[in-house]
């Protein structure tokens, strides 16, 4: 059985039933936007030149739902049939550009290894210069996250050994549980079938994505600034709510305060400390089990304030 499936998450929370009505919802909106992005835009940039450039600002506010609802398929809570569930999740995938299959395992094992050393992003090893460490740091918030998944594939273009060995490099650790990570991570790579899988959804995205860039003609450079925008998105909440946590914090993850209006767009990521003590329950079941106001702590801090927080430097491991 594979690594990523074995990975544990409290049964219990099985039962809890899928709000259908509410993924089906955000399927329609977010699957509106892609037709949107891909066909109808271009269309009317054509027709209303700079006029149609505010078509921009959904497309790009709509990014964590559409990462949200690939979320949902990876921990097989967006559709009650489960195939079915990871097929929405690979094409949605397959329209940010993104390889499902990494995404997927990558993200099952940020929830059994939390703030493990290969999961501090916001940290300075130590070995780095400072300021070469800084300049990557910062990179990675401004896009370099969402584009080193977007090029991830190309591993899988390598042979089969090669991709492991450059693996194995990365993630090389002298603890115990380091050795653990970089053998399940070494052996995801060298998988004969999921890099297969990887390297078709990334030509499909090629494929795709050229036929757009193509489509937009002399417009290209708007699809292009959406993009950048929606992959800083991306790498902005990436880490955001692990950001100079301490490593004896309940479920290394911080909870946060956002709007109301937001909370459908953001699929309660503002409560992501709750989604790692209970992975497995849907996105809309989270408020259910959240503290009351009034109980809030001081480190519950408004969400788009801690994502601005992380551009105060490097966080610690305490």
């Amino acid at each position: 059985m594979d690594d990523a499936k074995t990975m544990a998450e409290p049964g219990t929370d099985q039962h809890v039933p899928i709000d259908l009505h509410a993924n089906l919802t955000l399927l329609g909106v977010v699957g509106t936007a892609v037709l949107t992005q891909l066909i109808a835009w271009p269309f009317l940039l054509r027709h209303w030149g700079a006029s149609a450039l505010w078509v921009a600002v959904p497309l790009v506010v709509l990014t964590p739902a559409h990462w949200g609802l690939i979320h949902e398929s990876i921990h097989g809570r967006l559709l009650e049939q489960r195939r079915l569930s990871e097929w929405v999740g690979r094409a949605l995938a397959i329209a940010l550009a993104l390889p499902f299959d990494a995404v997927r395992f990558g993200h099952l094992m940020h929830h059994r290894f939390t703030r493990e050393s290969y999961d501090r992003p916001d940290v300075h090893d130590g070995a780095t210069p400072h300021v070469l460490a800084s300049v990557g740091y910062y990179a990675h918030l401004l896009g370099g996250m969402y584009l080193g998944e977007v090029a991830l594939p190309l591993l899988t273009f390598l042979p089969s050994t090669w991709a492991c060995r450059l693996v194995e490099h990365k993630l090389r650790s002298e603890e115990p549980t380091g050795r653990d990570i970089q053998r399940m991570f070494v052996a995801f790579a060298g998988n004969k079938e999921r890099r297969t899988r990887i390297r078709r959804d990334w030509m499909l995205s090629v494929a795709l994505y050229g036929c757009v860039f193509y489509f937009y003609g002399a417009w290209w450079p708007a699809l292009a600034v959406t993009m950048v925008l929606r992959g800083i998105w991306i790498s902005l909440a990436d880490n955001l709510p692990h950001y100079d946590v301490t490593l004896d914090e309940e479920g290394r993850a911080r909870n946060f305060r956002a709007p109301a209006i937001w909370r459908p767009v953001l699929m309660n990521h503002h409560l992501h400390r709750l989604h790692h003590q209970h992975p497995s329950l849907p996105w809309t079941a989270l408020p259910l089990i959240a503290r009351p106001a009034s109980e809030a702590s001081a480190a519950d801090a408004g969400y788009f304030r801690a994502a601005l927080r992380q551009f105060r430097g490097f966080g610690r491991v305490r």
